[in-house]
């Protein structure tokens, strides 16, 4: 039997599937943060993750660990060509890193054209035609972008509270942000955002409080999330119009965590409707992870199963 494996290594965490040539979904595994933001050159960060969650994924499975791979695919959050970290080394014929968006696609829609919009700590949008151009909008990072993702959620709503006790003022918001993050006041929690002491992932975790305030009727958190929502679906917009796909009903498949809030995923259908008529929007057909490994099927010359089956 031959294997492939893929790897989705994100801002928050990493997940490693291994299938076989049937299309079987044989071990799954996680680990920690992959991502390289805000890494040095020579950091093992992202190694040292996608190696844990594919060890792991062996391991539940009881599969050996010396096994060889036919490929192994990682898709890595904030990749580009000039990653400076250490390569994951795998036992494979093939071992490929790029950015996670193409695997994200690869996962969620099997026609092409299509276009996916990511959106977990951090945000993006990618999309590609029939011919196979390509395009990605958003994925500027948390510095200068990931609009709608949960991290920019988050700090706006931080930030809305910040604002507020400037004016001494007391808002539903921070006190909710105190309460989660357990500090003395909004002075004490930004400067230990600012000094690392609070790791974005761990910031981005608020945007879920501030998505139930806004279901609880907050009008602030409501502004905030709706803001998310419309900013997404026009990353989603703008890889359409770039793609020349406009008039086309292209599939928009939405992934990452923040779509799993159901009310969330609705706003942003809504917005893309009004923004982009013709689009479609989808489920995923299948996660990232095994986006990534229907493109080691290809990066091992195989031919990708017609369909992947989780193993039980």
């Amino acid at each position: 039997m031959r294997y492939v494996a893929g790897i989705d290594g994100g801002q928050s965490s990493t997940t490693a599937v291994v299938i076989d040539e049937n299309g079987l979904v044989c071990a799954r595994g996680s680990a920690g943060p992959a991502d390289h933001v805000d890494e040095p050159a020579g950091s093992t960060k992202c190694a040292e993750a996608c190696t844990a969650a594919l060890m792991r994924a062996l391991d539940e499975a009881r599969m050996p660990r010396d096994i060889r791979f036919e490929a192994v695919h990682v898709g890595l959050s904030g990749y580009d060509e000039r990653f400076d970290g250490v390569q994951p080394a795998f036992a494979a014929r093939s071992v490929r890193l790029q950015h996670d968006a193409p695997i994200a696609l690869a996962g969620a829609v099997q026609a092409r054209p299509a276009v996916v919009v990511i959106a977990g700590t951090g945000s993006v949008a990618y999309g590609e035609d029939a011919s196979g151009a390509a395009v990605r909008a958003g994925g500027w990072g948390y510095m200068f972008g990931d609009e709608g993702s949960a991290f920019a959620v988050a700090r706006a709503a931080l930030a809305h509270a910040m604002a507020e006790d400037d004016h001494g003022r007391r808002s539903p918001l921070g006190d909710a942000a105190l309460a989660y993050f357990d500090r003395p006041s909004l002075r004490d929690l930004a400067t230990a955002a600012l000094l690392g002491r609070i790791s974005r992932g761990k910031l981005a975790s608020f945007a879920r409080v501030v998505h139930d305030a806004a279901r609880l009727g907050d009008t602030r958190a409501s502004a905030i999330v709706t803001e998310a929502a419309s900013a997404l679906a026009a990353l989603a917009a703008a890889v359409i119009t770039r793609l020349n796909l406009g008039d086309d009903p292209v599939p928009v498949a939405f992934s990452g965590g923040a779509f799993l809030n159901e009310a969330f995923f609705a706003r942003t259908r809504e917005r893309l409707a009004v923004l982009a008529p013709h689009a479609l929007a989808v489920t995923p057909r299948y996660d990232a992870a095994i986006g990534a490994a229907l493109l080691a099927f290809t990066d091992a010359d195989l031919a990708a199963p017609g369909r992947i089956v989780e193993g039980s």
